[in-house]
């Protein structure tokens, strides 16, 4: 296959679907890696994507100085970022589940749109409007917001590490609008998880095995590349283009959660909801695909 002789799309296509296999990696080393602390697997998530980022940016011979405006949205995007990476793998550790917790993770895009309009005073169409409904409600039947329910915390922490990730997409986009070098602003975020978790990751150390570490590792290798292949796909194609085929990043959770993870099942419940989001979020897509031909017309 000659890969310079693919559209732009088929690329953003290859580079999302590479990015949903990276993440679905990272959430099942997660797991391998058992009873550790939260903040310890968030610190070394970060560390090795930290290396990955400042070897690209040194072989690119790229500045490690932010555009003119950008360094508060940065310092935003960390901090809400990081709140989602918290969110996400405390969910992912402590969920039944980790197909549940991805697809909590995936409501981000909504938020996004939700965020963008509050702060970058974009307009949400009605129909717009009615997915992030729709996507919401799917959520609770992942979630199952009842007292009975054992999984409540670390389904509402998933849900929040979906609104930080939205929110730090925000910043992105901002931050792209404006200039700003894709590469530093995983370098900036990687540095900034690292600095923050250190302390919490000290107080509550626990020794590993070589085994966990090596999944510890892999665990940073996996939210590197997923996290430069997102980044590569949306250089490549639009959002409203390609954004559709990350869901398929639940279909790689649910394959590896049944095949290395004791076989997992969700219930009923959880696979309505899955429904739901993947539904609204395929809407979504259709819609701006239509929305974005009739501007060319």
């Amino acid at each position: 296959m000659n890969v310079k002789k693919l559209s732009n799309k088929t690329k953003g296509i290859i580079c999302i679907l590479f990015s949903a296999l990276c993440f679905s990696g990272m959430s099942s080393f997660i797991n391998l890696s058992g009873e550790l602390p939260v903040a310890q697997k968030v610190f070394f998530r970060n560390l090795v994507a930290f290396f990955i980022a400042l070897f690209t940016l040194v072989k690119n011979h790229e500045s490690f100085k932010p555009v003119k405006g950008a360094l508060p949205f940065h310092f935003i995007r960390s901090a809400v970022g990081l709140l989602g990476v918290y969110g996400n793998f405390y969910a992912t550790t402590h969920m039944a589940h980790t197909a549940d917790a991805a697809m909590l993770n995936k409501l981000s895009p909504f938020f996004t749109l939700l965020f963008s309009a509050i702060f970058l005073k974009e307009k949400v169409k009605p129909k717009q409007a009615i997915a992030i409904c729709g996507a919401f409600i799917g959520a609770m039947f992942v979630i199952k917001p009842t007292l009975s329910n054992v999984e409540l915390i670390p389904s509402i922490c998933g849900l929040i590490g979906g609104i930080g990730a939205g929110a730090a997409y925000t910043c992105v986009r901002y931050m792209g609008n404006i200039g700003e070098n894709p590469r530093f602003t995983v370098f900036h975020f990687s540095a900034f998880s690292i600095v923050v978790t250190l302390p919490f990751m000290l107080l509550s150390f626990q020794p590993m095995t070589t085994k966990q570490l090596v999944y510890l590792l892999l665990v940073g290798v996996c939210a590197a590349g997923g996290q430069f292949g997102i980044t590569a796909a949306y250089t490549y194609a639009p959002s409203r283009e390609i954004s559709i085929y990350d869901y398929s990043n639940i279909v790689f959770v649910a394959i590896e959660g049944y095949l290395f993870l004791g076989h997992q099942i969700p219930d009923i419940l959880s696979i309505v909801g899955y429904i739901m989001i993947c539904a609204m979020a395929l809407w979504m897509f259709i819609y701006n695909n239509k929305a974005n031909q009739l501007k060319k017309q």
